[in-house]
């Protein structure tokens, strides 16, 4: 029995910590107690010395108390929750559903445009999903939106806020494959709104085999009208093609050709929306007259946030401001933009606050327990059991490939985002840089994946979020004084089916196309040297003389992480 133990300590431990997690026992301590008790177990058996476990402190303080990084998570979902609760959704929703609503699914489209604005602003898809819920979904009841079709668009839009920077998940990807966030931000950059672009695909072709589904809003539902009785789409187009121009031009002539895509995408939209913008003011104070209430109404809505989603990214992306820094700053705007709007208050801030204690905390607990676990399964060469299991796939990088993305999608059934990242992708981080993936393009293709655990039915929380606020009973519309059939569950679950499958087409995409994430496709690479992690951990326990207590100053590094940083420098050589 004890050999059967220490020859399959690994395995054991994983299947132990799946056991917990199916239990519905906390991640955060599941993680903890499966690499306490483990590792007590390993020093009973030999496998390491009990001064192992001085490497823990370091682990706890160095690795999560002092990362700069993780300060990003609370600066942006603060951003995040001040907007969305100062009625920015409400605003944005209104005017883009006016401006599409003359035409077939219409307001489908605004609500995936809006839920794309509200990802690149908050980060956090239940603050986008509920948002929409509650002010989209009874309009799209009202005027004859198929159930399966209004809820699955709503759900499958407050996912965005997964990929599109800044993703609290892409942060968090960062954290845990060693890279920086504003390289990840840069990578999910351009696959985020190809995304969107095929959510809209999808819509469109709906609309073309169901016209039904998803009707254009009725002549009575639109307010916007100039006194002539015309809807003032020609300026808001005008004006559109003006600022196109404008950015352009500056792409063009005043970056360079060889800038990055995403560097040029970002400062070249915010010269273009720069421009309408102060060409809008200049007409109202001026009273011109030049641009339609539509035109006006689009562009001091729509410009605000647009405006510090890409003053936030663009100092990121040009390497003027870190992440935390870009956070930051996007917290103090979305507080002036609060504040511009009248709609500031202590009860909003501190429930922003709140929220933003809460999640932080969240996240801190479980990458606590995740760095005890992980202690524990390097120490039992988990590393090593994780990588034959899976460089030895065949069909080398895109064997592998296929079979995390397969696994990492079951997985998504039962687990949420943040159990998947502190749990599976460090594992197969490891893997995939010996394979020669870039961890890049690999972060980025996972967070995609990992999109579909918020779709999953039947444990996708964007659908527990949307049930939360869907009508579960008969009502009369206040407006048509109309009986509103209620929307159930199964109709929910159906709606999500067809995003998810958008959802794995844009893997296959990414996986197809590299360069969508700013990567030329990789190469297959040699394995680097291998480094015997216990071996390490046995030195460093004789320097320490069997002392229990903490490491000294000069000893701060704990064996594991010299060790996986010898293997980085190695295997990048």
């Amino acid at each position: 029995m004890t050999a059967f133990l220490i020859a399959n300590m690994a395995p054991i431990i994983f299947a132990s910590l799946v056991f917990f997690l199916l239990l519905g026992f906390p991640v955060a301590f599941a993680l903890a107690a499966n690499g306490i008790i483990f590792g007590w177990l390993g020093i009973e058996l030999g496998l390491f010395q009990p001064t192992f476990f001085q490497a823990l402190p370091e682990r706890i303080f160095g690795g999560i108390m002092n990362n700069d990084t993780l300060l990003a998570i609370p600066f942006f979902t603060f951003m995040g929750l001040i907007l969305e609760r100062s009625g920015m959704a409400e605003d944005l929703l209104d005017t883009i559903g006016q401006l599409f609503g003359p035409i077939r699914g219409g307001l489908a489209f605004a609500v995936v445009l809006v839920g794309a604005m509200l990802a690149a602003t908050t980060g956090v898809v239940a603050a986008s999903v509920i948002s929409m819920g509650l002010i989209s979904l009874p309009i799209m009841l009202r005027y004859g939106y198929d159930r399966r079709l209004a809820s699955g668009v709503i759900a499958a839009s407050g996912t965005l806020a997964q990929i599109i920077p800044p993703s609290l998940v892409l942060i968090i990807m960062a954290d845990q494959l060693g890279k920086s966030v504003g390289d990840m931000y840069k990578g999910a950059f351009v696959p985020g709104f190809v995304l969107t672009g095929l959510y809209v695909g999808y819509i469109v072709l709906v609309t073309m085999i169901k016209p039904q589904w998803a009707p254009a809003l009725p002549a009575a539902a639109r307010t916007f009208r100039e006194p002539s009785g015309r809807t003032g789409v020609v300026s808001l187009l005008v004006l559109t093609v003006l600022s196109g121009a404008a950015a352009v031009a500056y792409a063009k002539f005043r970056l360079p050709a060889d800038n990055p895509l995403d560097e040029t995408i970002v400062v070249s939209m915010l010269v273009g929306i720069g421009v309408a913008f102060v060409f809008s003011v200049i007409n109202r104070v001026a009273k011109l007259g030049l641009l339609s209430a539509m035109a006006e109404k689009v562009t001091f809505v729509l410009i605000p946030p647009l405006a510090l989603i890409f003053l936030v990214l663009g100092t990121i992306f040009l390497g003027i401001a870190t992440p935390t820094e870009g956070g930051a700053m996007g917290a103090a705007g979305a507080i002036l933009m609060a504040l511009a709007r009248k709609r500031l208050s202590w009860s909003l801030t501190k429930q922003a606050m709140d929220s933003t204690a809460k999640l932080t905390t969240f996240v801190v607990f479980i990458l606590v327990g995740a760095r005890v676990f992980s202690l524990t399964f390097y120490g039992v060469d988990g590393h090593r059991w994780v990588e034959h299991l899976l460089s030895d796939l065949p069909g080398g990088q895109i064997g592998f490939l296929i079979v995390v993305n397969l696994l990492v999608f079951v997985l998504a059934f039962f687990l949420d985002f943040f159990e998947l990242s502190f749990i599976i992708v460090p594992l197969l981080g490891p893997v995939a840089d010996k394979l020669g993936i870039d961890l890049i393009w690999f972060g980025v293709l996972l967070a995609i994946n990992m999109q579909t655990s918020f779709m999953h039915p039947p444990f996708g929380f964007a659908l527990f979020y949307l049930r939360s606020v869907a009508p579960t009973a008969a009502y009369t519309d206040e407006h048509t004084g109309k009986v509103t059939e209620p929307v159930t569950t199964g109709q929910i679950y159906w709606g999500a089916i067809p995003f998810v499958t958008i959802q794995l087409i844009m893997v296959s995409l990414v996986i197809a196309f590299p360069q969508l994430v700013g990567h030329d496709k990789p190469t297959d690479a040699g394995g680097g040297a291998e480094i015997d992690i216990q071996q390490m951990l046995q030195q460093d326990a004789e320097k320490s003389s069997g002392s229990f207590g903490a490491p000294s100053a000069q000893d701060a590094d704990d064996a594991l992480n010299k060790a996986i940083r010898d293997a980085d420098k190695t295997d990048s050589k």
